[in-house]
């Protein structure tokens, strides 16, 4: 099995310089170590990561990586940077067999359309809102989790996938909002 986690960058602040060099608000900052601490809680832990290379996907995997409890291999990628979904199936069907979990950190709209195009529409009807979510709205610091029963990926292809979990940071705000202290 392989698993695969598309994680778009948290929330980033306007600026009126380049693109790239974007980073990321108060808010987002703080949404980045949540994903962490949950990744690490439900033991969803990437033993590649692949970054865009721009300020505000490097920010969000910095803040994240602390709180993940673990030490995942990362390489940072210009050819992440604004990415079309293809391009992003076409990375991770790249990556060394060896390799059983993989997260990619990047951007709109390529990451959402390709979590769409790998993941299968479930026919159970919790997953399938689950599926109605992520396409409705991959918002800033969105994660989804896609499994593969496959051994290589290089055999990953639309509709394959089965989407495992998809979150977003609002929900974690939420969740941490209505918990006991």
């Amino acid at each position: 099995m392989k698993r695969l986690f598309l994680l778009r960058h948290a929330k980033a602040s306007h600026h009126d310089g380049r693109d790239e060099d974007r980073i990321l608000a108060p808010r987002g900052r703080e949404d980045a170590q949540r994903i962490g601490r949950f990744l690490r809680e439900e033991v969803y832990l990437p033993e590649l990561v692949l970054c865009s290379t721009s300020a505000r996907t490097r920010q969000t995997l910095e803040l994240l990586l602390p709180e993940l409890g673990a030490k995942p291999v990362v390489q940072y990628l210009n050819e992440l940077y604004l990415a079309e979904s293809e391009d992003i199936a076409d990375i991770a069907k790249r990556t060394r067999d060896a390799v059983n979990s993989l997260m990619i950190v990047g951007h709109n709209p390529g990451l959402e359309e390709c979590a769409r195009e790998l993941a299968s529409l479930p026919a159970e009807r919790r997953a399938r809102k689950r599926y109605e979510t992520m396409a409705a709205k991959f918002s800033t610091g969105a994660l989804a989790v896609i499994d593969f029963e496959i051994a290589r990926w290089a055999d990953i292809h639309p509709g394959l996938g089965e989407l495992e979990l998809f979150l977003r940071p609002k929900e974690l705000r939420e969740r941490e909002e209505h918990s006991p202290d």
